[in-house]
């Protein structure tokens, strides 16, 4: 568990857009997890739902706390984050 889980009781929510992801989810369209950064959050919601983080990773376009990221791997969470996965849109 993250430290900063335990001191305020809040943690990152996780809001899906879009079918792809919520097939995984059995049709949840807002989870919380316990991750302070983007990647261990994948982490978790690959363990809870086998299948979500390779989707995620290949297909989903991610906004944290309002701001869009080409690679969010790296980045932070905060116990109050809202993180927003939506499918990417393709283009040529």
């Amino acid at each position: 568990m993250p430290a900063f889980a335990g001191m305020t009781g809040k943690v990152p929510r996780v809001h899906f857009s879009g079918q792809a992801a919520r097939r995984f989810t059995g049709g949840l369209t807002e989870l919380e997890v316990e991750a302070n950064t983007f990647r261990r959050m994948v982490l978790e919601l690959d363990r809870r739902f086998p299948g979500l983080g390779r989707q995620i990773e290949e297909s989903m376009a991610v906004a944290i706390d309002g701001e869009i990221f080409q690679d969010a791997y790296l980045a932070q969470l905060k116990p109050e984050s809202e993180i927003v996965l939506i499918p990417k849109i393709g283009g040529g």
